[in-house]
Parts: C-alpha cells; sequence; structure tokens
C-alpha cells in the first residue's frame, strides 16, 4: 500500500471516529442533563440544602459532563474539518480537545475507581437526613420531601437493622406502600445501574480519545509534509 492510499485510509476513518465522537459529546450532554434535571436526582436535590456534600457533587457532576460534552463536539467539528479541508491548524485543534476529554476522562476514572461509593453514600446519606426528620415532625415539610422520595423511586421506607420499627415509622408505609421495596435497597440499586452506565461511556470515551489522538497525529504530519489526498498546487508550461 502506497503512501497515498495511507492517508485515504486514515482519513476516511478520521471522519467516521469524529462521527463516533459526536456521538459519544450527545451522549454524554444526555446523561449530564439527566443526572441534574432527571427526576429521581432532582427529588434528592430540593430535599437538601447548599451545602451538603451530595449538593456539592451534583452540580460539579454536571458541570463536568457538559464540559466534556463541549469538548467532544469541538473535537468531532475540528477534526472533521480539518480533514475535509486539510488544515493542520484545525487538526491540531481537533488533537487538544481530544487530549483535553482524555485527560479529564482519566482524572473521572482515577476518582472512580478510588471512590465507588462516594455518590452512593451521599445520596443514602441525604434521604436518612430526610426520613430521619419525617419520624420527628410528620405533618412538616420533611414528610412532604419524603413521599415525594418514595413516589419518585416507588419505594417506601427503610429496615431497621434491630428489625424493630416505632409506630411513628410503621405510620410512614402503610396500604399499598407498604409492600414497595425498601428505599435504601431500590435507591442503591439505581445509583449502582447508573453508575455502570456513566464507567461504560467514561471506558468508551478514553479508547475513542487515544485512536482520535493517532488519526489526527498522523494525518497532522500528513498535512505538514505535503501528502494531500488530492495534489494541489501550480503547474506551470515550460517551453519547448
Amino acid at each position: 500500500m502506497g503512501p497515498w492510499s495511507r492517508v485515504r485510509m486514515v482519513k476516511c476513518q478520521m471522519l467516521v471516529t469524529s462521527f463516533f465522537v459526536l456521538l459519544l459529546g450527545l451522549s454524554m450532554a444526555t446523561l449530564a442533563a439527566l443526572t441534574y434535571y432527571g427526576a429521581r436526582f432532582a427529588v434528592i436535590g430540593h430535599a437538601t440544602s447548599d451545602k451538603t456534600p451530595y449538593e456539592a457533587m451534583h452540580r460539579w457532576t454536571f458541570y463536568t459532563g457538559i464540559s466534556l460534552a463541549g469538548l467532544l463536539t469541538v473535537g468531532a467539528v475540528l477534526g472533521a474539518a480539518a480533514t475535509m479541508r486539510e488544515a493542520g491548524g484545525l487538526m491540531a485543534g481537533g488533537f487538544l480537545c481530544f487530549a483535553l476529554v482524555f485527560g479529564a476522562l482519566v482524572e473521572v476514572a482515577f476518582w472512580r475507581f478510588h471512590n465507588p461509593t462516594q455518590v452512593e453514600d451521599a445520596v443514602l446519606d441525604t434521604y436518612d437526613l430526610v426520613y430521619d426528620q419525617a419520624v420527628k415532625n410528620v405533618s412538616g415539610t420533611p414528610q412532604q420531601q419524603l413521599v415525594a422520595i418514595q413516589d419518585t423511586f416507588l419505594c417506601c421506607g427503610k429496615s431497621s437493622p434491630f428489625s424493630l420499627l416505632g409506630d411513628l415509622e410503621v405510620s410512614l408505609c402503610q396500604g399499598e406502600e407498604a409492600a414497595r421495596q425498601d428505599c435504601l435497597v431500590g435507591i442503591r440499586s439505581f445509583l449502582r445501574m447508573y453508575g455502570n452506565i456513566a464507567s461504560i461511556l467514561t471506558g468508551i470515551g478514553l479508547a475513542t480519545m487515544v485512536y482520535a489522538m493517532l488519526l489526527s497525529s498522523f494525518l497532522w504530519f500528513a498535512i505538514r509534509s505535503g501528502c494531500s489526498l488530492d495534489r494541489k498546487g501550480k503547474y506551470t508550461l515550460s517551453r519547448r
């Protein structure tokens, strides 16, 4: 395979990779929006104050996801435009976006590996706080917040470590609500499913960024060396 054929093949791969990077950016933007505006996360957020660890983590996750989605979109557009126009500056910009996303995803994977239950613990602590406040004040705002959380997660109450519940705790789950699952179990299972989806996207993103950086760096060197797909230049007729 000659050098021109290799360049042409890499350009096709870069266009396809840019399309997948764009889809990955849309997926991360959707995940970030669901994390911030989704019913389950929103109902937990309404029951917390701005000073709780959950609220700070909630905002950090949203802004990180949106920033990564923006960088992925910009990188995909720059990579595709640089491939079509054979522009070295645009290709360098696309490589920079891919490198920034790769570094951020490495940080996210490192944090996820060393703190696998931090999000889960923050949400469960918030539910425990609302539950305890509702038990002490049955007719107040904590009771309304608890009902909203339980209706959203389709759960009710939590099991006692001593298998004995007080009268006020029993009164929180009556009738059909008593047949629902334990809220601690329901919230934990939802967060683990959500965390698995985020981990899969992180792994796909890391692999895609490595491939995109390899392609963009190869094409940048090819453009700098003049190995374009369509040879463009100035042609002069020599005199006989």
